[in-house]
C-alpha cells in the first residue's frame, strides 16, 4: 500500500477568516512513498474583496491582479479532488484549515 501525502499552503487577504478574509492563492504538491511525484496544483483566486496591506506585503498579489481569476467556490471541487485519499501536510494548519473551511 502506498502512502500519498499532499503538502498544502495558502496565501490570504488578511489574518482572520472570521473577518471575511479569503484565500488568494493555494499551492499543493503530491508525495507518494516519500517521493515527489511531479503532480501539483497551484491556483490564484479572486477574493472579491480588498487585501490588507500586511498581506499584500507578504505575497504581493493585488486585487486588480486577481480580478480575472476564479473564485474559491468555482474551484473547490478541483481542490477536493486533488486532496482526495491523501494525508494533508500543512505548516500552519489551524490558519490554513480555518480559511479552507470558511
Amino acid at each position: 500500500m502506498s502512502l500519498r501525502q499532499i503538502v498544502l499552503d495558502t496565501e490570504t487577504t488578511g489574518l482572520a477568516a472570521e473577518d471575511a478574509h479569503r484565500i488568494v492563492e493555494i499551492g499543493c504538491i503530491e508525495i507518494v512513498n516519500r517521493r515527489l511525484t511531479g503532480r501539483s496544483l497551484h491556483l490564484y483566486l479572486n477574493p472579491e474583496r480588498d487585501i490588507d496591506a500586511g498581506a499584500l506585503a507578504v505575497h504581493g498579489l493585488t486585487r486588480e491582479r486577481l480580478l480575472s481569476e476564479p473564485r474559491f467556490c468555482d474551484v473547490a471541487d478541483r481542490i477536493l479532488g486533488f486532496l482526495d485519499d491523501a494525508e494533508v501536510l500543512i505548516h500552519n494548519a489551524p490558519f490554513d484549515v480555518g480559511f479552507l473551511d470558511a
